[in-house]
């Protein structure tokens, strides 16, 4: 049985929305780094959906979407690591306080 490109489109765009409600709604960081992830996870959807329909059996879309996964796992690592800076300055993690972070 062969699903349908229009279920993966439908998949992957309801993932993005999630994503940006996430990133536009919410203040703490890791939530927020969550939502990035689903955007992210979302383009992945569509590289290798479009790559496993197209007719010439090309896999350049899942040579992309294992990039990206490599790209989203260093931006996760170096996200946390901010986070936790932040944590351990104000007790919390609000992305209001990202904004001040400086030497004291």
């Amino acid at each position: 049985m062969v699903v349908p490109l229009e279920y993966f489109l439908i998949l992957s765009s309801a993932l993005f929305s999630i994503g940006v409600f996430g990133v536009i709604t919410q203040r703490n960081a890791v939530r927020i780094l969550i939502a990035v992830e689903l955007i992210i996870n979302a383009a992945n959807i569509n590289f290798v959906a479009f790559a496993s329909y197209n007719p010439v059996g090309d896999i350049s879309g899942w040579i992309f979407a294992l990039f990206i996964i490599a790209v989203a796992a260093g931006e996760a690592a170096i996200g946390l690591a901010i986070f936790i800076n932040v944590f351990r300055n104000y007790g919390e993690i609000d992305v209001g306080h990202l904004f001040t972070l400086r030497e004291v």
